[in-house]
């Protein structure tokens, strides 16, 4: 049995690759490392340094292996960002998801497993749950929808079987902190770590369910041995909804310093976004969830393991007004 898993040097990927390998399914390790680390990869994944946008690339791949899944995780996740890099946000995250559908159906793949995003729902009725019309507002949003209507066309059409997961705020060990347009937990470790005050944008009384890695990885990884799965939507992660300013107050806590945040002018995105996980609950049966204290306490250790990455300005912003201050 062997999967294809993009986005495998990334963070969610990586760790759906490692339960994957555990589980006796070898795995071939897809990534760009344009936003992941090689060191992520587990041992025993065979690694191919290369991008979903490389059809070319692709299509040797899959001649060269008969794979039984695809996980597809490799995306540029960052959702506000993605407002002002609409070409390369749909050039990654659209097209390069479908050359993988394609290769998919060529190919006779049992299960695409595609993970999308909180973000379809844009500023829905709360909490969110599966049955909601989707109404993204952002490019990201956008493109990971528009993958969700192709999957399923791609079934009507030609029979492909596959998975769908709406993670959210997704943090944990492997997450790449030195990332300042995404993943708020990890942006706030390294400025601790770099001596620099937390940056919260607008009034920090935005909500989001932060979840800890180990509630998402292991369901997506199994999803393909569970079958009457097959062509659903499924929210997975944390239920509790939190501001981003108790979220500032608990990261300083765990990294043992007193709470210094600067807040930035407002930028434009959806204020409070959490859904509903009964429906993954009752096919997956997940074991509790990790409470935000212990999850944020295990990232912490490991950050300070592995210590502060270097930041850098996204190279090619198409659209430079309107970029939040900071950014």
């Amino acid at each position: 049995m062997k999967a294809l898993v993009t986005g495998a040097a990334g963070f969610i990927g990586s760790h759906v690759a490692r339960h994957l390998l555990d589980s006796g399914v070898e795995v071939v390790a897809l990534d760009d490392l344009s936003g992941g680390y090689r060191e992520n990869v587990p041992a025993g994944a065979h690694f191919v340094h290369a991008s979903v946008t490389d059809h070319r690339r692709l299509k040797a791949l899959f001649e060269e292996h008969t794979f039984d899944y695809v996980y597809h995780l490799a995306a540029y996740a960052a959702e506000g960002l993605s407002h002002f890099i609409r070409r390369y946000n749909y050039e990654t995250n659209l097209i390069g998801s479908i050359n993988l559908i394609n290769l998919s159906v060529l190919h006779e793949v049992k299960c695409f497993v595609f993970t999308s995003s909180i973000a379809v729902y844009g500023a829905n009725q709360l909490p969110m749950t599966e049955s909601l019309i989707p109404q993204p507002e952002d490019p990201y949003g956008i493109s990971k929808y528009a993958v969700e209507l192709d999957l399923r066309a791609a079934h009507e059409m030609f029979g492909l079987q596959y998975i769908i997961f709406r993670p959210h705020n997704v943090y944990g060990e492997h997450q790449n902190i030195g990332d300042k347009y995404r993943n708020v937990i990890g942006i706030f470790m390294n400025q601790i770590l770099n001596g620099q005050p937390l940056t919260v944008f607008g009034d920090g009384e935005q909500t989001r369910a932060f979840s800890y890695i180990d509630d998402v990885a292991p369901v997506i990884a199994k999803s393909v041995f569970v079958e009457h799965a097959y062509g659903e939507v499924f929210n997975v992660g944390a239920d509790q909804p939190y501001t981003v300013n108790q979220l500032a107050h608990e990261v300083c806590r765990a990294m043992g310093v007193k709470p210094n945040i600067n807040y930035l002018p407002a930028r434009n995105e959806v204020k409070h976004a959490f859904s509903t996980h009964e429906k993954a609950r009752a096919y997956f049966d997940p074991p509790p969830p990790v409470s935000l204290e212990e999850g944020i306490a295990r990232m912490a250790a490991w950050v300070n393991r592995v210590g502060s990455r270097k930041t850098s300005d996204f190279a090619a912003i198409e659209i430079p007004r309107g970029l939040p201050a900071g950014w």
